[in-house]
């Protein structure tokens, strides 16, 4: 089931009750969902993701604009008619029902044509626990379970309707790191298993790129950047994008153009055709570092990290805009311990934006 989104714009009211100035949540969103995709909707705290998955799910009504399941205009439908499947950052299971009575608790409430019998319930509850790997524990309590099954009893039960769409928010920043990275393995998973539509709203740039066939990222209500997650990673359209994911962040210097040459400091570190002379940011992103004795960018070796396979060289430059260079380097390279680290950069990690507008300016 492929989801439709034209021109969808949330305005939530002012609670000043002098300025009355209104909120815009979502601005002027369009895009369409392919049927079948797992799509990430990215972005920090406010940004308005969450507030699209509550208007696609129907519990939040859209200022404007319209919403589309298939060839069904859905904008003005309830949430119990739309056929969504809904999970909660919190989990929301009843505290006082078994997990087999949590999941069931859905098929319950069908009424009319959709009603089941109790075989029936019974088969498909099943059938949902299995899927995600909880069918040993039907007859526990939630307070019997870890926060990782807690989640997969709140998966089972949104998609034990058996959903047309299935909507996540922030399922996974209650749990630790380890269990994060094995529940959204386990949600890529169902996901591939059932050919569920499934749009899931998270913060964590690492998770959305992680599992998600493409993602959208966000600012303040306004749609950044659409694209498969390498791609989006790889070719930033703004200097937010391109801040907001990787791990670690880019490093961003002032930088100058002149003669198509770009300086960092008084140093000419990379030919950059085609773009006009004048002051940039420059992005280079950790792995864009090639270790090199006369290499053009010198700067100055604060600490070495080593992790393994790799070297997270930690230094500082006067035109940085953090406080530290982190550059990600091969571990057979040795960092000999100096007062400063020179490097070559690597162009296609390197990236220049506009001072004014902050928006990429190829080369």
């Amino acid at each position: 089931m492929k989801i439709v989104l034209e021109n969808l714009t949330k305005i939530f009211p002012g609670r000043d009750k002098k300025k009355q100035e209104e909120v815009i949540a979502v601005n002027n969103f369009s895009f369409t969902v392919p049927d079948g995709k797992l799509i990430g909707l990215l972005g920090p705290s406010g940004c308005g993701k969450s507030t699209t998955l509550y208007m696609i799910s129907g519990l939040q009504k859209p200022t404007s604009g319209k919403i589309f399941f298939g060839d069904d205009d859905v904008t003005r439908l309830s949430a119990e008619n739309r056929g969504v499947g809904l999970v909660f950052q919190n989990y929301a299971l009843y505290p006082h029902m078994t997990v087999k009575q949590n999941i069931m608790f859905p098929l319950e409430n069908l009424r009319g044509v959709d009603k089941l019998s109790k075989e029936e319930m019974a088969e498909r509850t099943l059938k949902a626990a299995k899927l995600v790997q909880i069918d040993e524990l039907m007859d526990r309590k939630p307070s019997e379970l870890s926060g990782g099954q807690q989640q997969r009893v709140a998966i089972a039960r949104a998609l034990v309707k058996m959903p047309k769409v299935l909507l996540l928010d922030e399922p996974l920043s209650n749990l630790d790191a380890r269990l994060r990275l094995q529940t959204r393995e386990e949600i890529r998973r169902i996901q591939k298993e059932t050919g569920i539509t499934t749009v899931f709203v998270t913060h964590d740039q690492e998770e959305a790129m992680s599992i998600s066939d493409m993602i959208v990222v966000m600012k303040q209500g306004v749609v950044q950047q659409i694209g498969a997650p390498q791609e989006v990673y790889d070719n930033p359209i703004n200097l937010f994008v391109a801040k907001f994911l990787g791990t670690p962040p880019i490093n961003v210097f002032d930088g100058t153009v002149t003669a198509e040459k770009l300086y960092i400091g008084g140093s000419a570190v990379l030919d950059v055709k085609g773009v006009a002379d004048g002051e940039v940011f420059v992005g280079i992103r950790p792995e864009g570092f090639i270790l090199d004795a006369n290499g053009p960018l010198t700067c100055k070796l604060k600490s070495v990290e080593v992790m393994g396979r790799d070297v997270s060289v930690v230094s500082a430059h006067d035109n940085a805009l953090v406080t530290d260079i982190r550059s990600i380097i091969d571990a057979d390279n040795k960092v000999e311990a100096k007062a400063t680290v020179s490097y070559t950069l690597k162009p296609h990690k390197v990236f220049l934006f506009s001072k004014e507008t902050e928006e990429r300016l190829r080369f």
